[in-house]
């Protein structure tokens, strides 16, 4: 029996980064070996393992045969006679295709090494072509490397194009789609997840709503970028600067979609785009199992992001109506994540990455001085149903105008 570290434990090693969970493959032992030495066992197709102590994942070697459509479709062999290299093929990325072992040596059959200092992302194998979720983690890693300059292989990305015109692209669930773009969402360079995908041509199957962005006009004098789907990728990046919070993120990207479905008649205006990127949403959140509180930030901004941005010449009223319409008296947390997207779109623009954004820190005040009455007080007076909402809307609004004035 003989154990390697592999796969992304190593990968990170090598860039100096830290190592934040460890696998290992097991070559030359059979199941029975492993539950004999106290491990757990966990997999379902295939043996997979739990250390008795470190609770860490120990795979025993195997071999994958392709047998139907999707990520789903393999046939998997363990063995004692499988060896370090056939477990090694069957990844997806050179980079990820490394192992480590005992001694702390480098196995590196399909140069995983000098794909990473060259900044490489490339198949090992014509397998990749096998997996349709492959394309989604290789457009993640690119989220995560591309700061350091990491490019797509070009026959890495040949082989993606050729993925998507055989449909093999289609076999992706819902569930795959979402956890793969959470996770990019989270990573440094999210928009770099969403180019990849439309540089391959996946993008128009698995986001339809972004990929119809993407040659759409915009005013020139209010978007210099002029396109629209390169200005929600330009906003994304900016989300990413103002906020590790996915939700906030998410809402960035996705705040223009009606854009994609504005008449041409009208273009370059986009009159009632708001409304149309709320149904956008919400399909797009029902078919890709979105959880709520993704949805309903997004809905949020993409229905009220204009008047943010005109928060300095809104009445007092209608910044209560705004605030009303937020809901933010019961869910106070949800007006920054909001603030955050909303500023987010108004500097991803070409040329205005680091513009100013008073409206956030006046509705930030407003909603602090309209928070602060407090409808208790109101019922001591005396005032009873109705009236007390009244009134509590009535002081909110004087509140506003209080602030309103140290901010015009």
């Amino acid at each position: 029996m003989e154990i390697y570290l592999v796969g992304g434990a190593v990968r990170d090693k090598l860039l100096g980064l830290p190592v934040r969970e460890r696998d290992w493959v097991v070559v030359g032992a059979t199941p029975q070996q492993m539950l004999d030495l106290g491990y757990k066992p966990v997999g379902k197709d295939f043996p997979v393992f739990l250390h008795p102590e470190t609770g860490e994942e120990y795979a025993l070697a195997r071999t994958e045969r392709k047998t139907g459509p999707g990520y789903t479709g393999f046939a998997f062999h363990a063995a004692p006679d499988v060896t370090l290299e056939e477990d090694l093929r069957r990844r997806d990325l050179t980079i990820n295709a490394m192992a480590e072992d005992a001694a702390g040596n480098l196995i590196d059959p399909f140069n995983g090494r000098e794909d990473l200092d060259a900044g490489l992302l490339r198949h090992v194998s014509s397998a990749f072509a096998e997996d349709p979720v492959r394309i989604l983690r290789l457009a993640r890693f690119k989220a995560r490397f591309g700061k350091w300059g990491f490019k797509v292989a070009h026959g890495t990305h040949a082989l993606m194009k050729r993925m998507v015109a055989s449909g093999e692209v289609d076999a992706l669930v819902p569930e795959r789609v979402w956890a793969e773009t959470l996770k990019a969402l989270g990573e440094d360079r999210p928009g770099e997840f969403f180019d990849v995908l439309r540089r391959c041509g996946a993008l128009a199957h698995v986001f339809p709503e972004l990929d119809r962005l993407f040659g759409v006009e915009q005013p020139a004098h209010a978007h210099p970028e002029i396109d629209t789907g390169v200005h929600c990728l330009l906003v994304l990046e900016q989300a990413a600067r103002l906020s590790p919070d996915p939700r906030v993120r998410f809402a960035a990207l996705v705040h223009d979609l009606g854009k994609g479905e504005t008449p041409a008649d009208e273009l370059p205006r986009h009159i009632g785009h708001e409304a149309r990127s709320v149904e956008l949403i919400e399909t797009m959140c029902a078919r890709l199992k979105i959880p709520n509180e993704y949805r309903d930030l997004a809905r949020l901004v993409a229905r009220h992001h204009t008047q943010c941005h005109r928060a300095l010449e809104l009445r007092p009223a209608s910044v209560q109506d705004l605030f009303d319409s937020l809901d933010v008296f019961r869910r106070p947390e949800r007006l920054e994540l909001f603030l955050l997207a909303c500023q987010a779109d108004h500097r991803g623009r070409a040329g205005r990455a680091d513009a100013p954004y008073p409206q956030a820190d006046y509705l930030r005040a407003a909603f602090a001085a309209a928070a602060a009455i407090n409808a208790r007080e109101l019922v001591a007076q005396g005032l009873t149903g109705p009236a007390v909402g009244e009134r509590l809307r009535e002081k909110r609004i004087v509140a506003i105008r209080e602030v309103k004035t140290g901010f015009v």
